[in-house]
């Protein structure tokens, strides 16, 4: 599945609206608070608006240092996944309860220095992985080769811990040579400038498209 970013956009409707011409799987929404990141996103009042643009399923990601107020906002508006991260000031798993309880999947994100194990002990409360390629907080960087073997790790993970259904889903740099790559570690890949840097959205988008 894909799963597109808008983050490098310089016009945020017009992308959202070619993109929900094509057969994206979910927009991908970074959400940054100029704290947990240097870069700050627009405000909710304005994100809000999102639905105007498009319809199709949001896959919110959270680099904020307070995910709770971030959560309640992107709870109202078409959303299947929020994904906050482990070093919030905030408690972990009481924010994934708190997603969880308004009916939304939820979801860790694991920086480039962030150790597999880390997630362990949150396993029956997630839904998806996201792996960071990059460092978290800006568009258009180049993906590091090292995310690899954390995917492997990861679905080394899936098969001991068989229990629990989470999915495993990479975000950072990904272009149509780095998805070859890594399809068969992912279920979903996250990619942002390779697509809206394009002239054909769909086009990029089948080429990040690989079967298993």
């Amino acid at each position: 599945m894909i799963s597109a970013s808008f983050l490098t956009s310089k016009d945020i409707p017009s992308t959202l609206t070619k993109l929900n011409n094509t057969d994206v799987d979910y927009i991908h929404v970074d959400v940054m608070d100029g704290k947990y990141v240097e870069n700050k996103s627009l405000p909710f009042k304005e994100m809000r608006h999102i639905y105007k643009f498009t319809d199709k399923r949001l896959d919110v990601h959270l680099m904020v240092s307070s995910p709770s107020k971030y959560i309640i906002d992107y709870a109202s508006l078409n959303t299947e996944y929020i994904t906050i991260h482990l070093d919030t000031i905030e408690n972990t798993l009481t924010n994934l309860k708190l997603i969880k309880s308004y009916g939304i999947k939820a979801g860790i994100a694991l920086n480039p220095n962030d150790k597999v194990e880390s997630i362990i002990p949150y396993l029956p409360y997630i839904d998806l992985i996201l792996v960071m390629g990059v460092i978290p907080g800006m568009g258009g960087q180049k993906f590091i080769d090292k995310t690899i073997d954390k995917l492997e790790e990861l679905k080394v993970l899936k098969k001991e811990y068989k229990d629990f259904n989470f999915k495993i889903s990479v975000d950072g740099g990904v272009n149509n040579l780095v998805a070859k790559k890594i399809y068969r570690l992912t279920d979903i890949i996250v990619s942002g400038n390779y697509i809206t840097s394009s002239d054909d959205y769909q086009k990029q988008i089948n080429s990040l498209r690989f079967k298993s």
